[in-house]
């Protein structure tokens, strides 16, 4: 009874049983899961070489965090101790991160977002939810989203924003940020500093003359960081050998800095203090110690939905930086990560941070860059750096007080700065690609003549909206053949296949000779998909009905007689001229398709395919061979085989119309004019067996390819040369 149902399943969807063999569905699945806790492959390999860099290199992040997370906060309208919440959760990531360079904490470009959204939610609610609650249900929110895209292993997402949109938007960020942190680091006032970053650009410069007393802080300590490095670097150069201790007080001199400007704010402002307890200068003043905000985030529908259209591209930003700092430090220092565990490190992180009143944090490149030159050896740095924020929080919070707010710009300015992007780096772009140069020059200006967020939103739409136009307009070429020669080569050259037409790359000056009459070659140069099956169709068929004769004349059938969309002779030109134009032309045998950079087929692409060939057919008005050279993977070689390619003769009940809008019935399917007989293949044979401990099959020869599908070829030359074997081709050949 089962083998009855089985037999009738089969019929009813059209099963061949005489169909060549081709990869099952099943052998495709695999287990694609990772390990859920790297942390597993290492810990037990933990040792005291490895302990000595994890804590070096944790201490010095911890001492340069300190103070960058108090300028990010004053970025984010948030108080300065919020900043430094999520980074004493750091030491959560290691159970879950395949990074050991990357340093979760505040960045500049997240909290300039974090502080659009508390804008934007406080001037549609008003103060019923304050900055820090706001900010909080934010983390907790992205953390969740990010955390559920890793557990579902859509890391994958990302590739699809390329490195010029997301420099572009950072570019663009930076701008913003140093332009919103100037109007304090000169003390000059009354004004947005939060508005399109051109307008804090226009009033700052009309200000100018309004500056204060904080310039003197904020400008020294500028100043003074950037001498630091820069004469860090030059000594480094000079004297070599002392380069680690010139690296570690590079390190330091953010911490220098605010040590220095908070000692000289002291004793300038301190007393010079008013009655009111106003200084001449603006502090950072009372900073809360400890952690003041531990307990679940208050989540709920009416905060939803107020952060609802900000929720996306906070995400975007806080997974986006992430993975692109993991996997540039991944690649610079020699080991791979993997984007679903950082995506669930990251989600870990600011759920978990969320909980102790953190905004969102993610992957910062200037702490990361520190942290990988400092020697880190394991994610197990991020404890240290907590225990040193930890220790920031607890004990020094009273020191923070006369931290001159310029002093705090000054440190964000000079991080900051670092972000945009270099002249070189930009010039690369347009190099390499004008269109990608256009979209992170768009980007910028966006962002600085908008908001971040239409900044990131043009990057996304203007990069997939070129992704979309390139495969749908995909570049092909239809080949000649050319001789090469080779000094060591005794056999006069080999034959190589290149373009007609002059792409740059093959010298004008090569002669490239077509292949037989009657035979045309065409190479692909991006997957056939349905987006360019239709562009690849058109191409092939035009240049057909141009190039080659056509099967049946219709000299003499009368205007009325012929197809709508035959007009016949223009005008001026008799049908006699119009055949006697035919006649000079070679008749079409066969048509090789290069495969070789076709990675993926689809159903509408064999659809197209089976349409292109129809159409040549019925032009030639006779079988046409397609030949099908390099098929990169079984699935390919499955579709051909599926859409009736690929065999000496297609299925009895073959479909011409696999994806027809009214579908087939069986008494409907007609017949689709067979292939010629199997060409005469020599790849099939000719290949030895590798191993004699191997069993010899066919007089101790294996066949490259299958003979059940004579027309797939191992390479491009094999399949021309099955092409030109064609006994109607060599028919033709030899009338020339």
């Amino acid at each position: 009874m089962s083998s009855k149902f089985v037999l009738w399943g089969k019929n009813v969807i059209g099963h061949d049983d005489n169909a060549p063999p081709v990869i099952k569905t099943k052998e495709i699945l695999a287990d694609q899961s990772s390990p859920l806790f790297p942390i597993l492959g290492w810990i037990t390999r933990y040792n005291f070489g490895w302990l000595t860099g994890d804590l070096i290199a944790g201490i010095t992040v911890g001492v340069v965090l300190v103070p960058q997370g108090m300028g990010y906060a004053t970025i984010a309208t948030l108080a300065q101790s919020t900043a430094s919440t999520a980074p004493s959760l750091a030491s959560s990531p290691i159970l879950f991160a395949t990074s050991k360079d990357v340093s979760i904490g505040p960045v500049a470009v997240m909290s300039l977002t974090v502080a659009q959204v508390i804008k934007h939610v406080q001037a549609t609610h008003g103060t019923t939810y304050s900055g820090p609650v706001i900010a909080t249900v934010l983390s907790f929110i992205t953390g969740f989203i990010t955390l559920g895209i890793g557990l579902l292993r859509l890391g994958w997402i990302i590739e699809y924003i390329p490195a010029p949109a997301v420099s572009g938007f950072m570019t663009g960020s930076a701008i913003t940020i140093v332009s919103g942190q100037v109007p304090t680091l000169m003390g000059i006032t009354g004004f947005d500093t939060r508005a399109e970053a051109y307008k804090v650009i226009i009033n700052t410069l009309k200000g100018l003359p309004r500056t204060t007393k904080d310039a003197a802080f904020g400008l020294m300590g500028l100043a003074t960081l950037y001498f630091i490095r820069w004469g860090c670097s030059a000594l480094t150069k000079r004297y070599p050998r002392r380069a680690r201790m010139l690296f570690f007080v590079s390190v330091c001199r953010h911490a220098f800095v605010i040590v220095i400007l908070t000692i000289g704010a002291w004793l300038y402002a301190k007393p010079r203090k008013t009655k009111a307890g106003k200084f001449p200068i603006k502090l950072v003043q009372d900073v809360p110690r400890g952690l003041k905000h531990v307990g679940v985030p208050p989540v709920d529908l009416t905060i939803l939905k107020a952060l609802a259209s900000e929720i996306p591209v906070s995400t975007i930003i806080l997974l986006l930086e992430h993975i692109a700092i993991s996997k540039s430090f991944g690649r610079l220092n020699g080991y791979t990560i993997n984007p679903n565990q950082e995506l669930i490190a990251i989600g870990v992180a600011n759920t978990c941070g969320s909980c102790f009143g953190a905004y969102p944090n993610t992957g910062s490149f200037s702490r990361t860059a520190l942290k990988s030159k400092s020697g880190v050896r394991t994610p197990l740095a991020g404890v240290f750096t907590s225990l040193v924020i930890i220790v920031a929080l607890y004990g020094l919070t009273p020191a923070f007080y006369y931290i001159p707010s310029a002093g705090i710009s000054a440190v964000v300015i000079h991080a900051v700065a670092d972000l945009v992007a270099s002249p070189d780096q930009v010039y690369a772009f347009w190099r390499i690609s004008p269109v990608e140069f256009i979209i992170w020059a768009a980007t910028v200006l966006i962002t600085v003549f908008s908001t971040i967020e239409n900044g990131i939103y043009t990057s996304i739409c203007a990069s997939l909206a070129f992704l979309l136009v390139r495969l749908s307009f995909p570049r092909g070429h239809f080949l000649g053949r050319a001789k090469l020669h080779d000094e060591a080569d005794q056999e006069g050259g080999r034959d190589v296949f290149v373009p007609f037409k002059n792409n740059g790359i093959i010298d004008s000056e090569v002669a490239v000779v077509p292949p037989a009459p009657g035979v045309l070659i065409y190479r692909f140069e991006e997957s056939f998909l349905y987006p360019n099956a239709s562009a690849l169709n058109s191409t092939l068929v035009a240049h057909i009905k141009k190039h080659f004769k056509r099967g049946r004349s219709l000299a003499g059938v009368p205007l009325s007689d012929r197809p709508w969309n035959d007009p016949g002779p223009p005008r001026g030109v008799t049908e006699e001229e119009l055949a006697a134009e035919n006649e000079k032309k070679d008749d079409l045998r066969a048509l090789v398709l290069d495969f070789s950079t076709v990675s993926h087929v689809d159903v509408t692409s064999a659809q197209l395919l089976i349409d292109t060939r129809r159409e040549i057919e019925r032009w030639v008005d006779h079988p046409v061979e397609f030949h099908f050279a390099t098929i990169l993977t079984p699935w390919i070689r499955r579709s051909l085989v599926a859409a009736g390619f690929g065999t000496s003769d297609p299925a009895p009940d073959f479909r011409p119309e696999i994806a027809g809008v009214v579908p087939y019935r069986r008494g409907d399917r007609e017949p689709l004019s067979s292939e010629s007989k199997a060409p005469i293949d020599e790849e099939a044979i000719v290949v030895k067996s590798p191993s004699s401990s191997v069993s010899d099959r066919d007089g101790g020869q294996v066949r490259v390819v299958s003979s059940a599908t004579p027309f797939f070829h191992v390479d491009l030359q094999a399949a021309v040369r099955a092409a030109e074997r064609n006994p109607e081709t060599l028919k033709v050949a030899s009338e020339y």
